[in-house]
This record gives C-alpha cells, structure tokens and sequence, in this order.
C-alpha cells in the first residue's frame, strides 16, 4: 500500500513498511525510511506509482479554477475529498483529490488550513486584501527586474540613486531597490559599487565619501538643535599674566595658551592656561550631552564638524582681548638648570594678549631667531619682538622636557616624516563640493613653534594625571605598556605609563572645546582644585565607574572612525592634487615590501616591482590609474635612485601601525598624541 503525506509543508508519497495507531514507517522511492504521524496519512493508494501519482496531481492543481472551487466549498469546514467531489463529481477519482489537496494547500489566502487535510473559506475581506498584496508583490518584482534591467544597461533608476549610501553601506536587504542591485549585479556578474558607478549612481566622488560618513556618523546631519551656553558663575581672580596660544590660522577652537613668569630672576614660572567650558557645562546639562554624542570634532582638509556648536565654542575660547576663565597650571623652574620646582593648579580669569598663528610665523620664529640675540629678519611681525625673550626661554624649555622624556623613552623621537597642511581654494571653510584647487604645503615636525606648545601640554598632561592619581580621583589616561613592535596606545582610568611618549602617566585635558575625554578630566582636575584630598568624595565619576568606562568605550570606537576618514579625505584631496597637477612620476622611499610613501606628498601605495628592495631605499614609480571612489592606486618602480647601501631602520612613531598606511583608503596619520601640542595641523 502507498500513502500520500505532508511533512513540514511539503507533500510527498511512499510505501507503507509498517503501521501502528498513531504513526506508519513508509519509504519513500530514494529509499529514505521515514517515520510519519497518522494526522499526516492524507491518501492511500495501491495504484499509480507515488511519482506518478505526485506528477498527475499537479498537473491536476493547475487546472482547477480557484473561484470556482471557492464558490462550491461549503461554508463549515470541509475536507479536499468531499470538495473534490463537489468540484469534479461524487466519484472523483484519486488523482483529482490529490490535485484539490494540493491546489487548496497552495491558497492560504482562499482556504485556512484546519490540519489532517480539513480546510475552511477565508471571508470576502480577507481574500481581497490578500490579493491586493499579491498583486502589489507581483508589480514590486516586476519593478525590481526593470530596474536591474536598466542598471545592466548602465542607467540608474532614480530610486535607487536617492537609497544609493543606503544600500551600499546600510542595506533594507527587503527593500526593492537593494534587490534590484543584487539581481543586476549577479547577472552582470559586477560589484554592486562598480556597477552602480558605470550606471552613474555616484556623481561626485567626494560626495560619495562625505554622505558615506554621515550616513555612518551623523545620520540626523551635522546640524545642532538652537542652545545657549551658560554663564561661568564662578567669582574667578584675575591671573596676573600675559598670555598668548599658538594655532593655526583656522583653528576656531582655541583651548590653550601660554604665559611666563620671572625672566631674569633666577626662578622662572610657567603658566599652561586651558579653556574651561568645565565650569560652565555640568554633566548630564544639554551641551554635555552634545558632546558626548559626538565624542570629537571632526578634522579633514578643508573642513571640520565640531564637537560643540560654534557659538558655544566662542564663549569659552581663549579669545585674545578679553580674560578668559581657564584651567591654570603654572610649573616653577630654575631658570639656569630648568629643573621643576613645584606646581600649582588654579581656576582663573586669564587676560590673553595674543593668537599667534604658527603657519604664518613659522618661517619667522626659527632656531636661528630664537638662539641668537643678534640674528635678525628684515621684517619681524607684531608681537613678536616683545614675546623673543619668552619664547626663546620656552624653546629652550621645551628641547630640555623632549631631551628628559627621549630618556626615559630609551632613545630618541624621530621626526624625519613631515606633516602636511591642506589647503582648498574657494571652499573658505565652507562645506567642499569636490573640485576646488588643493594646496599642499610642508610642515616639518618638530618646528619651534610646535614643539614650544607640544612639549607644554605633554608637561600639563603628565603633570594633572599624576596629580589625579596622587589624589584617588579617576581619569581617562592614555597609556602604552613598551615601545615593542605591536605594543599600541591604550585608553583606561588608571594612571599607567606611556613609553611612546616616556612620561608614567598621560591623561588627555589640555583640548575639552573639542575632545569629550579632555572635558571629563577637567571636571576631575577641577575638583582636585577645589577640594583637594577630598576630590574623590566629590568629583563627577568615582572610581570603577561605570559610566567612565562607557565613555571610554564610545570614545574609542568614535574617535577612530573619524580619523579613518580624516586619513581618507587626505588621500583623496591628496589623489586630486595629482590630477589637478597632471603628476606621472614621483620619488618615494620604500617602508615595507612593495609599499612606498611619496617624499614630497601625503601618499602611500603599493607598487611592482620593489621586490627585494631594503627598508629607505629611494625609488623613481610610474602612477597607475587612480580610483577616487576606492581611493585605490597603484604604482611601478621605474628605477632606483640612491646607491645599494645598508640604511637605518626607521622608527615607528608612537601610535602610527605600519600595517595602517597599506590600505588604498587610509595614510599614515598619526594623531594619538601629536594634536595635544595644540597646532594640530588636521584643523586646516
């Protein structure tokens, strides 16, 4: 005997080996044995075959008139049989009632499944809303076969350029248009970012990059809801003191300066004067909020989207002209053997006399000018031949703190890669569109000007994160454990020692108008002012604080996604710079097997032909083709241009992971701890 069953939806048909009360043992035509429950026995047969069987049947289904059946199936419940023969005729043979078994098991929307092949009418209601929902269906994949259609031949549908950022980097994998890419590109047998770049999808590279990142970041926009800053309260003396910061030209950001004390006198004091917007903004108040939303302003050439909104920046930044509230910390020294006497946290207004710009006096304020008394320029500009004798004391400072701390480091910091500062003509600070003409212009790391500001707020770091640690109030320290290759910099709430930079501890706080870590460690230092030993009774976050450790989490996460594409908008500003230039050929220096990095450019790339090539050697490359929406290019070695001799290893820098420059959308940047010198140059 034979017997057609269903199991888990799907019909099949076998013999029947053995049978007890509730289940038989049937084996199917493959040989399968399978174990089958009573309720599931629908039809028994001894004749045609099971497939025969089967096969009929569904040829059976299609042919019967689904209204039809509808109209002669009872109202109360019924089994496929008795319609069967209401349909067909009393003596409806088996195929036929295997075909209205299956033709009612294929129309849920006619036909409510009862179990043990008993069904019942859905109402008029149901059906007709089930119909218009197979009809939407029907004209929805229509629609997406038209449109992979149009995308094969190279048109994009208007829908699908509106969800393009969507349905590359955030798919609905349910939404038509995602399945009409995936439909063409597997026809075309295409990347779906290559085939919707040959459709023209993507009409502005830099556009692609730029709605990528909002869409990943800031998927509400960059805007900031209308909000007020409040007032510092605080009664803050006056510091008696003339200071001024040192930025670039665009930084509107300006969270330090710089003062000096008792020239000539034998003891000499310091003054490392921060912004502190910390004693006007409170945690949990709408602004922390914002900050904390957004972790970081966000560098890249040309722009930036800032971590506050920019009126609320102006109210706390060292303006010059007015006295500023600050975070104060002024460091006592010999003023002949520079050794550190003493310390003093205060909270204070700050009169700032100046906002020097460094890439304007750069070429100015040089070792030379700065060493020698009689050497002179033809045109010194103001102020700066009042402020020679301070900040040729602080330069003097600074190469002594570099010269303690590369001890403590074990051997020197290496400076021997320049920093690079973009510049795009017609945007002025407005959003870019793509095309504007890029300059790019040298930095030399290690400049006077930038090592004065480095070398103080590495001092003003290092100095508040012991003082936190003295006092048992937790903070967000960086750390790194060894100079070891593969050894990198780490965030945590305890005071550890950072050898890349070789100070014992290191807790960022000298940028909280634009780092969100550096305004939770001024809430801390601050209460360390205010309240000495008993700081960590009071300060905002105790310690193991939960709440500390997520703000680290997030920060973390955050603040390397906005490097990344910091690290990308330089590549890609830096590819339209060889563009703009019509750049074939240039000489770069091999940094690891078959990868070069441009000498007088912000570029890396993989290159043919470098093989067996040392670490350093100088090489002439052709450029490839360059993909400005991959942000790919490649390059060949024509020849080498130095002679074949051992070169020094050069030194990684602290944070900087070779492996990080390889790719075609990222370069080297190295922004774990060079930003804290206050000039950081990713602001342009």
């Amino acid at each position: 005997m034979f017997v057609l069953f269903e199991e888990a939806g799907k019909f099949m048909a076998g013999r029947v080996l053995s049978e007890a009360d509730a289940s038989a043992q049937v084996e199917l035509d493959s040989g399968k044995r399978v174990k089958v429950k009573g309720a599931n026995l629908l039809i028994r047969f001894e004749k045609p075959a099971p497939a025969e069987l089967l096969a009929a049947a569904q040829a059976q289904a299609q042919a019967i008139e689904l209204d039809m059946a509808y109209a002669f199936a009872p109202e109360a419940e019924f089994s496929f049989a008795d319609l069967a023969k209401d349909y067909f005729s009393a003596n409806a043979t088996l195929t036929e009632q295997a075909g209205m078994l299956f033709k009612l098991f294929d129309t849920p929307h006619y036909f409510r499944r009862a179990g043990k092949g008993r069904f019942k009418k859905a109402p008029a209601d149901i059906i007709a809303q089930a119909l218009a929902a197979i009809e939407k269906k029907r004209l929805v994949t229509e629609q997406i076969a038209q449109w992979a259609n149009d995308l094969g031949a190279g048109n994009c549908p208007e829908p699908i350029k509106e969800q393009l950022y969507k349905i590359l980097f955030k798919p609905d994998k349910n939404a038509p248009e995602y399945k009409a890419v995936v439909e063409a590109s597997r026809a075309t047998h295409t990347a779906p970012l290559e085939l919707l770049h040959k459709a023209g999808a993507i009409a502005s590279p830099y556009q692609f990059h730029w709605k990528r990142f909002l869409l990943e970041n800031f998927p509400k926009g960059t805007g900031f809801p209308a909000i007020t800053a409040p007032a510092i309260a605080d009664e803050l003396p006056l510091a008696p003191v003339q200071a001024f910061s040192i930025d670039d030209s665009q930084t509107t950001e300006i969270d330090d300066a710089l003062s000096l004390q008792g020239l000539g006198s034998g003891t000499v004091t310091i003054g490392i004067h921060i912004a502190a917007p910390g004693l006007a903004v409170q945690p949990g108040s709408p602004i922390d909020m914002l900050g904390r939303a957004r972790l970081s302003t966000v560098y890249m050439p040309g722009y930036k989207v800032t971590m506050l909104p920019d009126d609320v920046v102006q109210t706390y930044t060292l303006q010059e002209g007015r006295d500023c509230p600050a975070l104060s910390l002024y460091v006592t020294l010999d003023e002949i053997t520079l050794e550190v006497k003493g310390s003093e946290t205060k909270l204070e207004r700050v009169p700032i006399a100046h906002n020097l710009r460094h890439d304007q006096l750069d070429a100015v304020v040089t070792e030379p000018w700065l060493l020698d008394a009689a050497f002179e320029h033809q045109n010194t500009p103001q102020p700066l031949p009042a402020l020679r004798e301070q900040l040729s004391f602080l330069y003097r400072l600074a190469r002594d703190l570099k010269a303690k701390r590369e001890v403590v480091r074990g051997k020197p910091e290496t400076f021997n890669r320049p920093d690079y500062n973009f510049r795009l003509q017609g945007n002025e600070g407005a959003e870019p569109q793509g095309d504007e003409t890029v300059l790019i212009s040298i930095r030399q790391r290690g400049a006077p000007l930038d090592l004065i500001v480095a070398e103080a707020m590495i001092l003003a770091n290092s100095t508040w994160g012991s003082w936190m640690a003295d006092m048992g109030v937790p903070a967000i320290y960086r750390s790194q454990a060894s100079l070891a290759p593969g050894v990198k910099v780490r965030m945590g709430t305890k005071a550890l020692p950072h050898a890349g930079i070789g100070v014992k501890s290191y807790a960022w706080a000298t940028s909280p108008l634009r780092r969100y870590t550096d305004l939770v460690n001024q809430w801390q230092i601050m209460a360390c002012a205010r309240h000495g030993k008993t700081a960590a009774l009071v300060a905002p976050f105790k310690p193991k604080d939960a709440e500390l450790f997520a703000i680290i989490s997030a920060f973390d996460t955050t603040y390397s996604a906005y490097n990344g594409y910091q690290g990308a908008m330089e590549r890609f500003w830096t590819m339209r710079y060889v563009q703009q230039h019509g750049i074939t050929e240039l000489v770069a220096t091999v940094f690891k097997e078959n990868m070069v990095r441009a000498d007088d450019i912000p570029l890396v790339l993989p290159v043919m032909g470098a093989q067996g090539l040392p670490r350093n050697a100088k090489v002439r490359v052709k450029l490839g083709e360059m993909d400005l929406i991959t942000l790919d290019l490649h390059g060949t070695v024509l020849e080498r241009l130095d002679a074949p001799a051992e070169t020094p290893t050069e030194e990684a820098e602290d944070g900087e992971d070779e492996d990080d420059v390889a790719g075609p959308i990222a370069i080297a940047v190295d922004v774990n701890d060079a930003p804290d010198g206050g000039s950081d140059n990713s602001s342009s």
